[in-house]
């Protein structure tokens, strides 16, 4: 479920000459039961509004005086949102002439044609205060204050984004809210400027066209409103931009090295401009500097499930949840114990309305089942990365959508996909491609795979750095100290270890290995760090150099690339 809430104006919308449809009120509490909450939003003070309208603990949350007062029907709570009027404005506007003005906790009233006088008496007093029309209303309230802010207080309340919320409007006064939120619509009876303002006009007026609004949410939920304000560009081609959108699972794939995290990287930067609220599970610390986001966990700190579940609450806060503390062995179970928690999260709120899964095979292993992995059956919303889509959870791949595969080896990935799947190969894999393209292939019955040029990210990002230095790398991954008979077997499963153990060891061992160029070659293939490899095959040459010497000034090398601060770093 997506679209988790609906925000619907008063008059002229729900309400026809203050009055409520029988019918209407029956929509209300279908989507009510569906889990979805209600947020009225009106012009109205909130005397006036129950006064005509009894039936106001239907809603969750109801906005009066046009954003400036937020009331919960449950607890009777009042809050203003903004400051009383001054009563020398007031005053003012009766000597005037003004009459027939309604003062509420914050919002000044009248009717036209007293916008004139309203505007003088504003500008004899110096205030700061703005007028609103709504059908003939005058609505005089402090500036910045209108439906749209008074709807971000209530979201805010209520742990929701503007994006799942749906909003429904006639009047002037509208425009704001139905700009604001995931999806804007417009009863029939709407001014033809706020239809143009919507996302789509509703054949229905007033309550019949909120009762077909509800109609739409309960049957059709995203899809019966798909608008840019959903899309996440992640590249184009020749015909145009290339898009995902929250019902999407993306998986990234295609060999080491060869820039997934970074077109992750991009697509986060996209995600945020748009204001959607991502969640990274990062096995390797290959996030730990993402702008935009809160990491939980690192090398030697492993994360808990309230530490990502309270930052995660707040709708405006991005999270990154490093599991490189974990031992390898252990990642799945970690993920999987968070799995349902999100999932919960997600059914609640609609949020985080991204998660993005690096290492996928890491974290959702094809060798453990999906009961063990605690997979739900709603996997929308979703980009998972991985070298070896075979070796990802059967279950994870069934709910892929759309395959980005980068670098030369783009066909032999998908490739590898489909045989997994059971899928047919698509076809426009073999036409070429250059190193700038990726092949995009949307999993659709007879879409081809398409070359297109993806998204680049702004911000610059030092790769592995913390998983190398701290993290835990696999057997096969790590360095064995042995020496020159086999008599050790001391296993570094990333750099500070091996400094440590290199600290230690004897000269023999030392010297065994260095002349070897085991210490270079481990650099170069295991690291991924030519740089550095460089400099190790250097002093591996150089054979004046003593055994302390040399373990110094490979020490020097690492520690400046891998532990000095981000100014001194190559």
């Amino acid at each position: 479920m997506y679209y988790m809430a609906l925000a619907t104006d008063y008059d002229g919308t729900l309400a026809d000459h203050g009055t409520v449809r029988t019918e209407s009120l029956e929509a209300l509490k279908r989507l009510r039961e569906t889990g979805r909450k209600l947020l009225l939003v009106t012009g109205r003070e909130l005397p006036d509004l129950k006064r005509v309208f009894p039936q106001t603990d239907l809603f969750d949350k109801i906005v009066a005086e046009n954003g400036a007062l937020l009331y919960t029907p449950e607890t009777e709570e009042e809050r203003p949102l903004a400051p009383a009027p001054p009563a020398e404005f007031v005053d003012l506007l009766r000597e005037k002439g003004v009459d027939n003005i309604s003062v509420g906790r914050t919002i000044v009233a009248t009717w036209e044609p007293h916008q004139t006088a309203v505007l003088e008496a504003i500008h004899e007093l110096g205030l700061e205060l703005e007028i609103i029309f709504n059908k003939g209303a005058v609505m005089v309230l402090p500036s910045g204050v209108n439906k749209a802010s008074g709807l971000k207080a209530a979201l805010k309340e209520m742990q929701l984004s503007f994006l799942n919320v749906v909003a429904v409007g006639d009047a002037e006064n509208d425009h704001a809210l139905l700009r604001m939120c995931g999806c804007g619509a417009a009863v029939a009876n709407a001014l033809p400027a706020v239809k143009d303002t919507a996302d789509f006009a509703l054949e229905g007026a007033r309550g019949e066209g909120v009762e077909e609004l509800i109609g739409e949410i309960i049957a059709q939920d995203f899809a019966f409103c798909t608008n840019a304000r959903h899309q996440v560009q992640i590249g184009e081609n020749d015909a145009g931009p290339v898009v995902i959108t929250p019902p999407d699972v993306l998986l990234i794939t295609g060999s080491s090295g060869i820039g997934k995290s970074t077109l992750a990287t991009a697509l986060s930067e996209r995600l945020r401009e748009q204001s959607f609220q991502f969640c990274v599970f990062d096995p390797e610390g290959d996030y730990e500097d993402l702008e935009g986001a809160v990491t939980v966990g690192s090398g030697s700190v492993t994360p808990t499930n309230r530490q990502v579940l309270e930052l995660l609450a707040n709708p405006e806060d991005n999270v990154v949840v490093s599991a490189l503390g974990f031992e390898l062995q252990e990642r799945p179970g970690f993920f999987a114990e968070l799995m349902p928690d999100i999932s919960a999260m997600r059914a609640r709120t609609g949020r985080p309305h991204w998660l993005i899964i690096d290492e996928a095979h890491h974290l959702m292993p094809a060798a453990r089942d999906s009961a063990s992995l605690a997979l739900s059956d709603d996997r929308s919303g979703t980009i998972m990365i991985t070298v070896h889509p075979d070796s990802v959870s059967p279950k994870a791949l069934s709910a892929v959508t759309a395959v980005a595969a980068l670098g030369p080896k783009g066909r032999e990935a998908i490739e590898s996909f489909c045989e997994a799947t059971g899928d047919d190969l698509p076809e426009g894999l073999d036409r070429r491609h250059s190193d700038e393209e990726v092949l995009f292939w949307r999993r659709s019955a007879g879409a081809p795979a398409q070359r297109i040029r993806v998204e680049k990210p702004k911000q610059v990002r030092k790769r592995h750095t913390r998983k190398y230095a701290e993290g835990h790398l696999g057997e096969d991954a790590s360095f064995y100290f042995r020496g020159p008979e086999k008599r050790l077997n001391l296993r570094a499963h990333n750099l500070m270890m091996f400094l440590q153990i290199a600290e230690g060891v004897d000269d023999e061992t030392w010297d065994h290995h260095l002349r070897a160029g085991d210490y270079s070659k481990w650099f170069g293939e295991r690291i991924g760090d030519p740089e550095l490899a460089d400099e190790a095959a250097a002093l591996e040459e150089d054979r004046s150099l003593a055994p302390a010497e040399s373990r110094k000034r490979l020490a020097e090398a690492v520690r400046r690339r891998y532990t000095a601060p981000a100014s001194e770093k190559d």
